[in-house]
């Protein structure tokens, strides 16, 4: 018996260590390596809801706390502590992007979106914008990154605002953010008239 204290994961244990290592802003939780605890009943939905043991969880500063110690390693989502790391589900991605502000216009605009916990990013070479489009229905589904490897799934409202803010450039149409064209889709697949 390797003599190491065994740790059952459960949202309260999470809760307060979040807590206190939370002080002053986002975890460093990217500096962080405790051992695997095992995975959580704890999932996020697609359009960002979180859940417990199959319950929605309805406290935003709870949410908001749990957002702020979710790391991806190796594709898979973990909430960490200094003392644990269990693995929770994520549908898509962890976050959604609910809002936009742009200031400035083209080659020098800047695109801040917000997260449904309040994180904010402008989209720029650090935190690109991408689209998906789905294989069956063709559908776009686009993403900014926010922070540390962890994207949101931008709302079909701002997209639908973005779209209204993008250029054709080079045989594609797209975005400018942070001095960046980030690509959206074909030029010839947009009726620009």
């Amino acid at each position: 018996m390797s003599g190491q204290k065994v740790v059952t994961p459960n949202a309260d244990a999470l809760e307060a260590s979040a807590k206190a290592a939370g002080k002053g802003g986002l975890p460093p939780v990217h500096l962080w390596n405790p051992p695997f605890c095992g995975d959580l009943d704890m999932r996020i939905a697609r359009d960002g809801s979180w859940y417990y043991l199959g319950s929605p969880i309805n406290r935003f500063e709870l949410v908001k706390l749990f957002s702020s110690i979710l790391k991806l390693e190796d594709g898979k989502y973990y909430l960490v502590t200094p003392v644990e790391k269990v693995g929770i589900t994520v549908d898509d991605a962890p976050f959604v992007a609910v809002d936009f502000d742009a200031s400035g216009q083209g080659e020098a605009q800047d695109l801040i979106f917000t997260t449904h916990v309040g994180d904010r990013a402008t989209a720029g070479p650090e935190n690109p914008i991408r689209v998906e489009r789905d294989p069956q229905t063709d559908e776009p589904a686009p993403y900014v990154h926010i922070r540390n490897g962890l994207e949101a799934l931008i709302d079909r409202k701002s997209f639908y605002r973005l779209v209204e803010r993008g250029v054709a450039r080079d045989g594609w149409f797209g975005l400018w953010s942070g001095g960046e064209f980030f690509r959206i889709m074909p030029a010839d697949e947009l009726d620009l008239a």
